[in-house]
Formats: C-alpha cells, sequence, structure tokens
C-alpha cells in the first residue's frame, strides 16, 4: 500500500504572479489558487505581485486574503491578467534581489501564472531557491493560448480563444459569401498552429470557409499558396484562408520576421509577430498581382483572440480554475515544486486530470500540432484535429441557410 504524502511542515506567505500574454480565462487560475490558498493553516498571507516578476523586484505587492469571495469570484470571470503582466527573464542579479525580497515578506509558496517562457522563469527561480537552501515550494500554473506547452493536451487560454477564432470565421464566411473574393485572416501562434487551426471548427455546410489554413508545422511556399488560392476561386467563387502568424519557409525563418530587418524580440529572445499586419498585407499584395481578382482583403486578428469577452468557453474557464487550486493542493504537500498540466483520460467521453510535472519537463521549450492533426497537402486539418479541439470550445451558435429553390427552376 502506496505512503501518504506528509504535509509540509513550514509555513509562510504565498506569492502569486500572472506573466505573458493575457487570457481570457487566466484570473480563473489566479482566483482557483488563492481559494484554495485560504484553506490551508500553512499559507499564512497571500500576496499577488503587479506586473510578474517586475513586481518582486518593486516589492509592488496587494493583499489578497482581503479580497472577499464575492469579488475574487466577479474576477474570475473578467478576461485580462488582474495582476497586470511582464515579459522579462530575471538574470543572476535579479534573482538575488528577488531572494532578498521574498525572505523580507517571509515568501514560502511562489506561483507563476503563464506559458512556457513563465515555465522557465519559475524553473530559474526554484533552481536559485536550491542554491541558496532556501525553503521554497514553487509553482508554474499553466495558460497560453497557443496551446504549446509540453506535457499538456491543452492549455488554459486556449479553448477560448479557439472560440473566438472559429466564431470570427463563421461572421467572416458568411460575409465572404456575400460578397465573394478572397479573404486571409492572420492568426497567433509562432511555432504552434492549433489556434489557426480552430478556423476549421466554423465549417457547418460543405462550401463553407476557411477553405485554405496554413500552420508553421510545415514549409510556406508562396508558388504553391498561389496555386492553392487559385483553385478554390475557380470552384468557388471565393476563398477564405486561415494563416498562421508563425508560418515560415525552408529554413525555418518566420514570413513576418523577414518583413522586418529590426524586427522586436522579448527578453527571452522571441521575434515579435503579433501587432503588424504587415504578413497579412503582403499575402494579399502578392494574390492581387499573381492572380487576375481583384477583391482581396487581409485582417489580423492579434491581440483581440486573447480576452475578447462574452465569447468564454465554459470547459476551459472550468479547467483554469482548477488548474490554479491543484497547484496549491500540491504545494502544500511533500513536493516543493512543479507545474501542474492537464491530461487528457482515456475514453470517448471527454474527461481529464490534473498532474504535477518537473518544472523542467514545460519550461522554454515548446510542442507542435501532431502531424496526424495536418492533411497530407499541408493546407487544411484532419477530423482528428476537429475531435480533439470540439470538446474545448463548446457549442457554437447554429448557422442557417435559405433552402427556397430559384422561381426560374421551381
Amino acid at each position: 500500500m502506496a505512503k501518504r504524502k506528509k504535509k509540509t511542515h513550514v509555513k509562510g506567505n504565498m506569492l502569486i504572479a500572472q506573466s505573458g500574454g493575457p487570457t481570457a480565462v487566466i484570473n480563473q487560475s489566479l482566483v482557483g489558487a488563492v481559494l484554495e490558498a485560504k484553506k490551508h493553516d500553512c499559507i499564512e498571507g497571500i500576496y499577488g505581485s503587479l506586473h510578474g516578476i517586475q513586481g518582486i523586484l518593486d516589492e509592488n505587492f496587494v493583499d489578497l486574503k482581503r479580497e472577499t469571495e464575492r469579488n475574487l469570484l466577479a474576477v474570475a470571470n473578467t478576461p485580462s491578467s488582474a495582476l497586470g503582466s511582464v515579459r522579462k527573464k530575471p538574470d543572476a542579479e535579479d534573482c538575488a534581489k528577488m531572494f532578498e525580497v521574498m525572505k523580507k515578506y517571509n515568501i514560502r509558496f511562489f506561483f507563476y501564472i503563464g506559458g512556457n517562457d513563465s515555465a522557465e522563469t519559475a524553473h530559474i527561480v526554484n533552481q536559485e531557491a536550491r542554491r541558496q537552501k532556501y525553503e521554497l515550494h514553487c509553482y508554474h500554473i499553466c495558460k497560453t493560448v497557443d496551446n504549446d506547452l509540453r506535457q499538456n493536451d491543452h492549455t488554459p487560454g486556449f479553448g477560448s480563444a479557439a472560440r473566438f477564432v472559429a466564431q470570427a470565421f463563421m461572421g467572416d464566411n458568411l460575409d465572404n459569401r456575400a460578397l465573394p473574393g478572397v479573404k486571409i485572416n492572420v492568426i497567433m501562434g509562432r511555432h504552434a498552429g492549433f489556434l489557426t487551426a480552430a478556423s476549421a471548427l466554423a465549417r457547418v455546410n460543405e462550401d463553407d470557409g476557411p477553405h485554405l489554413i496554413y500552420l508553421p508545422e510545415t514549409t510556406f511556399k508562396m508558388g504553391q499558396f498561389v496555386k492553392d488560392v487559385k483553385a478554390v476561386y475557380k470552384r468557388l467563387g471565393r476563398c477564405v484562408i486561415a494563416v498562421s502568424e508563425g508560418i515560415s519557409d525552408a529554413r525555418g525563418v518566420p514570413i513576418a520576421a523577414k518583413l522586418s530587418s529590426a524586427a522586436e524580440k522579448d527578453s527571452h529572445g522571441n521575434v515579435q509577430l503579433s501587432g503588424s499586419g504587415a504578413l497579412g498585407d503582403q499575402l494579399a499584395g502578392v494574390i492581387k498581382q499573381k492572380t487576375s481578382i481583384t477583391r482581396v482583403r487581409a485582417d489580423t486578428f492579434g491581440y483581440l483572440q486573447r480576452s475578447f469577452t462574452g465569447l468564454v468557453s465554459e470547459v476551459d474557464a472550468a479547467e483554469a480554475f482548477r488548474v490554479g487550486a491543484a497547484a496549491v493542493k500540491s504545494s502544500v504537500k511533500a513536493d516543493t515544486d512543479g507545474s501542474i498540466a492537464i491530461k487528457r483520460k482515456k475514453g470517448k467521453r471527454y474527461a481529464v486530470e490534473y498532474k504535477r510535472v518537473p518544472l523542467k519537463s514545460v519550461a522554454r521549450d515548446t510542442r507542435e500540432m501532431p502531424a496526424n492533426f495536418i492533411n497530407e497537402a499541408g493546407n487544411d486539418v484532419t477530423q482528428a484535429f476537429i475531435d480533439y479541439a470540439m470538446p474545448l470550445v463548446g457549442k457554437l451558435p447554429r448557422i442557417g441557410r435559405l433552402k427556397a429553390c430559384p422561381v426560374k427552376k421551381c
């Protein structure tokens, strides 16, 4: 019979922060962690750091223990990062200062909500704590709309962003059907195409868009792109296209990054891809130049996908809350560090479980879309992806179409 893990004997304060791109459900994880922390006597004070690790360096904290449950639950249902966010990778000097601050406030439980870069930051902090022999229960709480965290079946934030993308394409497809032409939409996704692939969920009728989907996992060839668009346009008289911001050439260089010789980078070394319509404009320009199609339009969804209100996936919100609570539950046991990952259970009925995995296994590197989610031509997704994504997004609006026979043919 397996022995039960002993509760930790350490007592002290908890510090929680949010990092990276905000999402529609990141506050669910924050509140899930705070409400769970209030149940444990070993966690005395509960502090929130404003703007991630920058708030630790500046000692810019708020007292979350004083927040009422009613207000916390209202915050949980509010998109974006309630504590503010940051994109900062701590160096040796930062770590030294952070630990002085943590000792000053007797921080013994540290939680960092974010993606793979945030997991890397948590891993760095945890290593420094071990080096200083300072008992710190350090946990990463997963989130990212890109859905590219290793160890996870999917991550909080993706389901709601995917819901936004699917419904946006539903509307765009109807618009394109009314006024035919070529419409290109650029979607977030640096290395993984999950969010762009979610556009396929918009399809109701056989001729619905998106008709073409281009992902970072496949090499983007401009010549083939033009041929694909021509073929669809010849068949349907219109074409709706989903393109990931991270599409790359045969050398792995993002097409968007090639458009600027002085591309902006964050402290983790990531090239800025969002926040610009350059990629969409370039692709639209190529179609106009290489074909006889005159009506060509392009939009970049950009930051709209991350914190859009009113389109939150119920599954996404519930899982985000539980991930936060699971991190705190695990932290007060013998395991002093880790990341909480979402694992999908086997079976026809959708169900998940939450598992602690090593921080290092989630930090820095990302995962990509599985090959069986992408069609052979590299310009669409398969039914396997649809089956994977539908439970995360939830039921979508019903789309109708007139069935009346044209008068002259009736």
